[in-house]
């Protein structure tokens, strides 16, 4: 049994729903595919945002596609923080409550009530690696990383299941930094 999963850095970026793609980059437009990501069917876009919070703006934010069913912003809690936004730690999909923020684009901007989050730890897996590992959809684990100066036990990392992802470890800037994470790096999973 091999209980040893890839760790990836996400970095701040959103996802956007078609309409507010339109407003931002003009109607009948279309996202730009720049490069495949890990997890099939997502990839990065050659479209930037800027995304403005209450205290300053991120400039340069990366667009992840396909479109989704509501917009959501991926930032840092070192990067909500900053832009003065609230970012609650939550799993992808979860932003009510969340913070808003102003979104702008070449051709427009939107401002949405919610969906800034910090994008709570998790581990993408088959249900083919779920079972081989004995672990369940929405179980929570922990994932030891081990680096040349700052290893460390993630705890709190929710594992979510289908059969849609790849598995990977998803972590953002502000967690990476803190394992020193440079390069591949992999992860052993603890139940």
């Amino acid at each position: 049994m091999d209980n040893k999963v890839l760790v990836e850095t996400s970095a701040r970026h959103i996802h956007l729903t078609k309409e507010h793609f339109e407003i931002l980059f003009g109607a009948g437009k279309e996202l730009t595919k720049k490069k495949d990501l890990s997890q099939p069917g997502q990839y990065a876009c050659e479209e930037k945002v800027t995304i403005v919070g209450a205290k300053k703006e991120l400039p340069g934010v990366s667009i992840l596609g396909p479109f989704r069913k509501e917009t959501q912003v991926e930032l840092s809690a070192t990067d909500a923080r900053s832009i003065g936004v609230n970012a609650p730690v939550r799993q992808s999909g979860d932003i009510k409550g969340s913070g808003g923020c102003k979104v702008v684009g070449p051709c427009g901007e939107v401002e949405i009530s919610e969906g800034c989050i910090a994008a709570k730890r998790h581990i993408h897996m088959t249900t083919a690696d779920a079972a081989e590992l004995g672990l369940t959809d929405n179980q929570i684990v922990s994932v030891k990383v081990d680096s040349a100066e700052r290893s460390l036990v993630f705890g709190d990392v929710v594992v979510r299941v289908s059969d849609s992802y790849a598995k990977a470890m998803h972590i953002d800037t502000d967690e990476s930094n803190a394992a020193g994470c440079a390069g591949t790096v992999y992860g052993e999973i603890i139940k």
